[in-house]
C-alpha cells in the first residue's frame, strides 16, 4: 500500500482550499508560543487534544490549519464594518474514507481584531422616537461614549465540513458559528449580535481560486526537501457568504430592553438570508502534517504532537 494515496492528496489539497474560508475571524495573542521554520502559522493547533492524539496515521490522520486575512467586511442588515487583520486556527482529522472532522483549540478556534462601527452609537440607533432613547442620542457628542467596537467571536466548533466544495467555486464549505460583541459604555459589557444559543452561521465559499505551493521540513521546523512534515500553502484566495440570517441585538443596555429595540430598528435586525454579506479579501492559509502518516502508525497523532513542541522557540 503507498505510504500516500492519491486520495489522500486530494483531501489534503482540498481540506486547506475549504479553510481558507475561515479567514475572516482571528488574530494571533501575545500568549502564543512562537514556533519554529515550516510550524510558524500554527501557533494554535490543537495537537495535545484527545481526538488529535488518537489518531493512527491510516484511518485518521491529523492536521494543522491556520489561516488569516488581511482585511475583508460583514454587512448585518443595514451596517456594514470594515474587519482588520483576522487568524483562525483549528486541527483537522483526515479519514481514510475522505471525511473529515474539526478539532478546535480550547480558547476556541478563532481570535478576532476589533472593528469600529460606522458613525458609532449615532449611527447604530439615532435618531430614535422610543422613549429614553432620544435623551441617549443627545449625549452622544461625546466621542467616548459614541465609538463602538465589534468583535466576532467563535460560539462553537464547526461542522459541515465539504473538503470537495473547498477546491470549487460557490459552494458551502462549512458552518461557523459565531456571535458579534457590541461594546460602547451605554451599551454595557454584554451586548452581542447572535448568541451561543442562536449563533449567526456563516457558510463561506471559495469566490476566487487561491494559488499553492508546497514546503517540507523536520520535525523541529527547520527547512528540509525531504522532511518528515509538509505544509500546503494556499495564497491571495477571496472567499464570502450572502446567505446568512443575522439576529436581533440582545444584552445592549439596562432596563427593560429599549437599547436593543433601539439597536435592532435603526440597523434592520434581525435580518433574513439574502440581506447580509461577508466578504474576505487576500487570505493566507496554511495547512501542515505528517509528510506520510502511515510511516508512524499507529502514533500519528502522538507524534505531531511531539514535532509541534520541538519547535516551540
Amino acid at each position: 500500500m503507498p505510504l500516500v494515496t492519491r486520495r489522500t492528496r486530494l483531501a489534503t489539497l482540498s481540506a486547506l482550499t475549504a479553510l481558507g474560508a475561515f479567514a475572516s475571524l482571528g488574530t494571533a495573542t501575545a500568549a502564543d508560543p512562537v514556533l519554529n521554520g515550516g510550524w510558524a502559522p500554527f501557533t494554535r493547533c490543537p495537537v495535545d487534544a484527545g481526538p488529535m492524539m488518537a489518531t493512527d496515521g491510516l484511518d485518521k490522520a491529523p492536521q494543522c490549519v491556520a489561516s488569516s486575512s488581511a482585511s475583508g467586511s460583514i454587512k448585518l442588515g443595514n451596517t456594514t464594518v470594515i474587519t482588520a487583520r483576522t487568524n483562525l486556527q483549528m486541527g483537522t482529522i483526515q479519514n481514510s474514507d475522505g471525511t473529515s472532522s474539526v478539532v478546535a483549540p480550547a480558547s476556541g478556534a478563532l481570535i478576532a481584531d476589533s472593528a469600529t462601527v460606522p458613525g458609532g452609537l449615532l449611527g447604530l440607533m439615532c435618531p430614535s422616537n422610543l422613549p429614553g432613547i432620544t435623551e441617549i442620542c443627545q449625549t452622544l457628542s461625546d466621542a467616548k461614549l459614541n465609538k463602538i467596537t465589534a468583535t466576532m467571536e467563535s460560539v462553537g466548533t464547526p461542522s459541515n465540513f465539504d473538503q470537495i466544495a473547498g477546491v470549487l467555486t460557490d459552494m458551502p464549505i462549512v458552518t461557523i458559528p459565531v456571535r458579534i460583541h457590541l461594546q460602547n459604555p451605554i451599551l454595557g459589557d454584554n451586548c452581542y449580535i447572535g448568541t451561543k444559543a442562536n449563533p449567526i452561521l456563516l457558510r463561506p465559499a471559495n469566490s476566487t481560486a487561491p494559488g499553492f505551493g508546497v514546503d517540507r521540513f523536520n520535525g523541529d521546523g527547520s527547512a528540509n526537501e525531504e522532511g518528515d512534515m509538509s505544509r500546503l500553502n494556499l495564497l491571495g484566495s477571496t472567499q464570502g457568504d450572502s446567505t446568512f440570517a443575522v439576529p436581533g441585538a440582545s444584552g445592549c443596555g439596562l432596563g427593560l430592553g429599549l437599547v436593543n429595540a433601539a439597536v435592532n430598528l435603526k440597523t434592520g435586525l434581525p435580518a433574513a438570508s439574502g440581506k447580509n454579506k461577508l466578504t474576505l479579501n487576500n487570505t493566507q492559509t496554511y495547512l501542515g502534517g505528517l509528510f506520510a502518516p502511515g510511516v508512524v502508525a499507529p502514533d500519528a497523532g502522538k507524534t505531531l504532537s511531539r514535532n509541534w513542541h520541538s519547535a516551540v522557540k
